[in-house]
């Protein structure tokens, strides 16, 4: 074990293979959560189940060996819902297309790891505008939630109205709700995946669900949506600020993972190694998933589980993604999940997301204006692309207003502008 440099990092292969268990558990729903939001697009949730185990399996597992970081990595939630509801439902693109958006937007990742490109972007936008971003994207998934099990519905006279809580379905999505938040508050290992499960047998008991028949079955084929990506397609003015929007929240959320769960365990090194090598193979995963049918693969929060149970080398990595191995076989039991025992896991995702705005300055005006309207609009635009924009272009408009020339560089600039894109392309959405 050598490969790994136990001794060197303070650990042992217990305490990583425990550390990789804790980490499965953690995140093991993204499995069934992904292959639902995307089944959405019409892309089959059989194959959707597959592909996500098996993205989620070889990232992790080439984390592990090529980064040596305890990282694991799988379908990012906030960007499979954008990819679903905010591009295939909202702007009426193909699922083949969008596939696409994100293959260019993982393979300008993968051209811009060998330049400063990342670092030059990270160094542009202000800390509390990338906070911003991740409570935006936080309202917005949350809101898909909150819509998805109907407990708040479309209102012709307000735009947004609270639904029927006489429904079973939406009682349903309730109690979800009020499992995920008692069992996060607890500090369960596995919380999310025990409220899914918990709130699936009381669906499936007053018959809100199917019972599966069976638990285990052979993996289905991703045959139907294996290299069914339209590169073409998606090389349009239109699609620009998508793409760009697809890299630029990827690169946020990879960081934001990485700086939180890496440097706050030791792991990344001064020299940036680890930190570099992680930062590939996120890159090269998005790429690789997009040919299994997928949308962004990213650095997983939930790789902080492990961490807190001594997880510090790759071993952690390589050990979760083999335990994801089990998902491949678990067809049955996913595909019989009802829809609103998932839907509140998006909810709590929201949440924590949200909470980043704790650390924002309100006290600088171009910063809380720009904050706002980022966490607003999202969900109300239902799109990432424009809550970025709006506060991009609201942000450099007040530094120029109140003339604050130093808080403003050629990146904010370049963004800004590529925001103002956004606006005259996508007038006709």
């Amino acid at each position: 074990m050598d490969f790994f440099k136990l001794k060197e990092h303070g650990t042992n292969v217990k305490t990583e293979v425990t550390a990789g268990f804790t980490i499965f558990l953690t995140m093991m729903y993204i499995v069934p959560v992904n292959a639902i939001i995307m089944s959405k697009t019409g892309m089959p949730m059989d194959a959707l189940i597959t592909a996500t185990a098996l993205i989620t399996i070889l990232s992790t597992v080439l984390n592990g060996l090529w980064a040596n970081t305890p990282i694991a990595m799988s379908v990012g939630m906030g960007l499979n819902a954008y990819f679903t509801f905010g591009l295939v439902l909202g702007m009426k693109v193909p699922w083949q297309t969008a596939l696409g958006v994100v293959f260019l937007s993982g393979l300008l990742f993968v051209i811009l790891s060998f330049t400063q490109f990342r670092v030059w972007i990270m160094k542009s936008v202000p800390q509390d505008l990338r906070r911003a971003i991740s409570a935006g994207i936080g309202t917005f998934i949350a809101f898909i939630g909150l819509k998805s099990m109907g407990m708040i519905v479309a209102n012709p006279a307000v735009l947004v109205g609270v639904g029927n809580f006489k429904d079973p379905n939406v009682l349903l999505g309730v109690l979800g709700l009020i499992l995920v938040f008692a069992l996060y508050s607890w500090k369960l290992k596995g919380a999310f995946i025990l409220a899914v499960f918990f709130t699936s047998i009381v669906g499936w008991v007053f018959g809100i669900g199917a019972y599966p028949t069976e638990f285990f079955s052979m993996p289905s084929s991703i045959s139907p949506i294996f290299m069914q990506l339209d590169i073409v397609s998606a090389f349009s003015l239109a699609l620009l600020p998508v793409i760009i929007t697809f890299l630029i929240t990827d690169l946020f959320d990879s960081i934001g993972t990485l700086a939180g769960v890496g440097y706050r365990a030791g792991i990344f090194k001064d020299d940036g190694k680890e930190l570099q090598k992680t930062l590939e193979v996120d890159a090269a995963a998005t790429v690789a998933g997009t040919l299994f049918g997928l949308s962004t693969t990213t650095a997983f929060v939930e790789s902080a589980s492990g961490v807190e149970e001594g997880g510090r080398t790759g071993l952690t990595a390589v050990a979760t993604g083999l335990f994801f191995i089990l998902t491949l076989f678990m067809m049955p039991l996913f595909k019989a999940i009802p829809e609103n025992a998932i839907y509140p896991v998006l909810v709590m995702v929201g949440v924590l997301m949200f909470s980043e705005l704790s650390h924002v300055n309100f006290k600088d005006t171009a910063i809380a204006v720009s904050t706002f309207l980022i966490v607003v609009m999202m969900p109300l635009t239902f799109s990432i692309t424009n809550g970025l924009a709006f506060g991009l272009i609201s942000y450099l408009v007040i530094k120029l207003i109140k003339k604050e020339y130093k808080d403003i560089n050629i990146g904010i600039v370049f963004l800004a502008a590529i925001s103002l894109i956004v606006f005259i392309v996508q007038e006709g959405h």
